[in-house]
This record gives C-alpha cells, structure tokens and sequence, in this order.
C-alpha cells in the first residue's frame, strides 16, 4: 500500500512543478513550448484522476470496516494505533483531492495560454491587413 501512496505522491510534486514552471514569468517563445510540451504530458498523466479515485474508495473501504477502538477495554497501544491510522487516512484523502485539483489547474492553465496564443494571432492577422 505504500507504494501507492509514494506513487501518488510523486505525481502531486510533479503536478506542483509543472504548475509553477508554467506560471513563471517567461519569453512567450518559451511559454509557448513549455505550455505545449506541458499539453503533451497532460494526456498520458489523467491517469491520476481515476487512480485517485480509487484511492478514495478504498480509503472509504476502510474507514468503515474499521475497527472501533473508543472503549474503556482498549490499550494505549491500540488507542494510539487507531488514531494514527485515521490520521493517515485524513492525509491520504487530502494527498487524493490534490492530485485531482492540481491536475484540473494544469490542464486549465494550458487552455488558457492555447487561448491566449490564438487570440494573439487573430489579432496579429487583422493588423497585417
């Protein structure tokens, strides 16, 4: 299970530079090839919204066939267990919900310069004529 979740992880990170590299101020020439190698990646990497997704379910999985460990018989031990396990679980749900939201921002930044670089070619052709 901890692959998945160092897996998952890796692709926020990935997702976070990505993110910061496009939105750094740059040349246009540059911004528009980063942007457009950003496009390139963005198609094989939607595979994190349904892995995520996935992650989601099984986390839910758990949390409700969880055992209970609110009683006076638990030990310290087993008390201190149960609530680490659903501090992983709150972390997991957040690391989940990042990858999904930071994938969308991405995809929406890249649309946004695509947009921006035809836009700027209308205009470029209505002022050569």
């Amino acid at each position: 299970m901890a692959l998945q979740w160092m897996i998952l992880t890796y692709v926020v990170a990935a997702e976070v530079v990505l993110a910061a590299v496009i939105t750094l101020p740059s040349p246009k020439l540059l911004k528009y090839r980063l942007v457009s190698l950003v496009s390139l990646l963005l198609q094989p990497a939607l595979f994190v919204v349904p892995f995520a997704g996935f992650q989601l379910l099984d986390i839910y999985w758990k949390n409700e066939h969880r055992l209970m460990c609110t009683s006076e018989i638990c030990t310290a031990t087993e008390r201190d267990r149960y609530e680490k396990s659903i501090y992983k679980s709150q972390r997991n749900v957040i690391l989940c919900a990042a990858a999904c939201i930071l994938y969308w921002c991405v995809y929406r930044i890249c649309i946004y310069y695509k947009q921006l670089q035809k836009l700027e070619e209308v205009e470029k052709r209505y002022k050569d004529e």
